[in-house]
């Protein structure tokens, strides 16, 4: 018995002045949309309301965990192995056996659940698309309710879009990426949609309504029986998968599915979880299928949990690459962590994007893709990310030549070196100088993208790179460190220390450079001023904001008018 039969009555439509049919302690503060009113049908919000009340005190719990841990950095601690888990990491217990309709996933791409997007990723000869509602969207009601409609007509195998402008249609090609959804994190609230009064949690919504009414659909043409399948952003310990875990079980459940049908990636990119990926397989065995390098997040993480550590400071960001010992420390662990467990070590992002005017330096970066997905194959990498369709070819053809035919290479990679992977290598302190262009590129980016993510777009172009919110955090938090301890720029010779009176200097240039940059034009209708004063705010502030996203996103909720409120 599937869910929407599963215990769940009809009822008549019970309309309330937000037009949707709400079950009890529902509320919708979003607009009323026919196309919306398909998602937010009464049984998806009353699964998504049973996911809420019996979860949330859950999800308090952890994040006040993640509050001490916080705490405990900031008090001169650093993260490690937890002793009281040793019977984890050195048990000899596996996860379950990856289901064959995901068994391959050397490229992966990924990208926000925008209808164009979804269609051009499926078709993009990648193995696995990621619809993305987390560092790639900007949560607006608009984005999130469209994605929603976009994904259920992708998984039935319907979804077109005619572009007017090319007069051109897209439509699925017979032969398509398998399809993996990433919901937002743990610490995002969903402000339009309220349960017993306080706002949902974003990413029960985001996979409530995703699992809720595509389950069926979904391991019936793309899974082979399994499915739905998910990315799990931004956590931090094991404990916050063993949440996840339960609302898989309890989901498999309502639906009357086997248990151990769902099953999800976990990105590790937080400097904690890395220290946590035995743990966080262990909660998920049933549910797994491997572990992500989120290494824009993972360098993001670092700064952030060493933010009172002077001594930890990073170079420009541009610096800290793979070739740094703690990052490809924490890229070898996962990757032996995972063989060992049976599933799959997925590798990180290449977030160039084609140069189309400029045939040389498109090689040129065509090139650093390549040596970067050659060292991710040989060290043992089962698969990675690319940002861009355009690199899918050259990304697969370096795969292809380092593992032949097989699908991966759990069994095939020597893993003994893990247990030489030492507290030490993982938190080495990064080498590399700071430098005046890297300040004002922290700067130059972090207030574009939060310029565009204010104005609904999470996923930004910029100087041939895709950035999202990951990287605009390292902006952000880098130039927050660099103020914090004043900083001397000792990579270009001038010796300038990194002082509040600079760092105006540098916004207000960096604000005309953006304007040269974009046009008069749109710099007006942009909202860029209103970014420049949320970035600047963030980066200056005396205590340092845990996400970006977190306090820019009062600044895209609309809630409908409250005379039409049901309250």
């Amino acid at each position: 018995m599937g869910l929407g039969m599963n215990g769940y009555a009809s009822h008549a439509m019970r309309k309330t002045g937000a037009g949707y049919d709400l079950p009890d302690g529902v509320d919708i503060r979003g607009r009323f949309d026919e196309e919306f009113a398909k998602i937010l049908t009464r049984d998806a919000l009353q699964f998504v309301a049973e996911l809420q009340r019996e979860f949330r005190n859950h999800i308090k719990y952890a994040m006040e965990c993640r509050k001490e841990a916080k705490m405990r950095y900031n008090g001169g601690a650093v993260p490690g192995f937890d002793p009281a888990t040793t019977y984890v990491r050195e048990g000899e217990w596996m996860c379950a056996p990856v289901p064959t309709a995901v068994a391959d996933r050397r490229v992966e791409i990924t990208g926000p659940v925008e209808r164009k997007m979804i269609i051009n990723a499926l078709n993009s000869g990648a193995k696995v698309f990621m619809a993305d509602f987390e560092d790639a969207l900007s949560p607006s009601w608009e984005n999130l309710m469209r994605g929603h409609v976009n994904l259920k007509d992708a998984v039935d195998g319907t979804i077109s879009f005619r572009d007017k402008a090319r007069n051109r249609v897209y439509k699925l090609n017979g032969q398509t990426a398998k399809l993996f959804v990433r919901p937002r994190g743990w610490h995002l609230p969903e402000a339009h949609i309220f349960i017993d009064g306080e706002p949902a949690t974003g990413c029960l919504v985001d996979f409530g309504f995703y699992f809720f009414h595509n389950y069926a659909a979904f391991r019936q043409n793309q899974g082979a029986g399994f499915g739905p399948f998910f990315y799990l952003p931004k956590m931090e310990h094991s404990r916050e998968a063993r949440i996840w875990n339960n609302v898989f079980e309890k989901a498999e459940k309502m639906a009357g599915i086997e248990k151990g049908s769902i099953r999800a990636t976990v990105l590790i990119e937080t400097l904690p979880a890395a220290f946590q990926m035995n743990e966080i397989l262990y909660e998920l065995r049933d549910h797994s299928v491997g572990l992500n390098c989120g290494r824009w997040d993972y360098i993001f993480s670092y700064v952030k949990t060493f933010q009172t550590h002077p001594d930890r400071l990073l170079p420009d960001r541009v610096q800290v690459g793979m070739t740094q010992h703690f990052m490809r420390s924490y890229s070898d662990l996962l990757i032996r962590t995972c063989h060992r467990r049976g599933v799959h070590a997925m590798g990180g992002m290449a977030a160039q994007i084609p140069i189309r005017d400029d045939p040389a330096a498109n090689e040129a970066a065509l090139e650093l893709v390549r040596q970067d997905k050659l060292r991710e194959v040989k060290a043992g990498h089962d698969g990675t990310w690319a940002a861009h369709p355009g690199l899918i070819p050259a990304i697969m053809e370096v795969f292809n030549n380092n593992m032949g035919h097989a699908p991966h290479q759990i069994q095939t990679m020597k893993r003994e070196e893990e247990v030489h992977l030492t507290e030490e290598d993982l938190l080495q302190r990064p080498r590399g100088v700071r430098t005046m262009e890297g300040l004002r590129l922290n700067t130059r980016v972090g207030i574009q993208y939060l310029a565009a993510w204010l104005t609904g777009t999470g996923s930004v172009p910029l100087y041939n790179l895709m950035e999202d919110a990951a990287t605009a955090e390292i902006s952000r938090v880098q130039n927050w460190q660099w103020l914090k301890y004043g900083v001397a720029l000792d990579g270009d010779g001038l010796g300038v220390k990194v002082s509040l009176d600079l760092f105006g200097r540098v916004v207000e240039e960096e604000m005309d450079r953006i304007e040269q940059e974009v046009g008069k034009d749109k710099f007006k209708k942009g909202m860029y001023k209103e970014a420049c004063k949320i970035f600047t705010r963030q980066c200056t502030a005396p205590a340092l904001d845990d996400f970006l996203t977190l306090d820019a996103y009062n600044h895209i909720v609309i809630h409908r008018p409250k005379a039409s409120s049901s309250l």
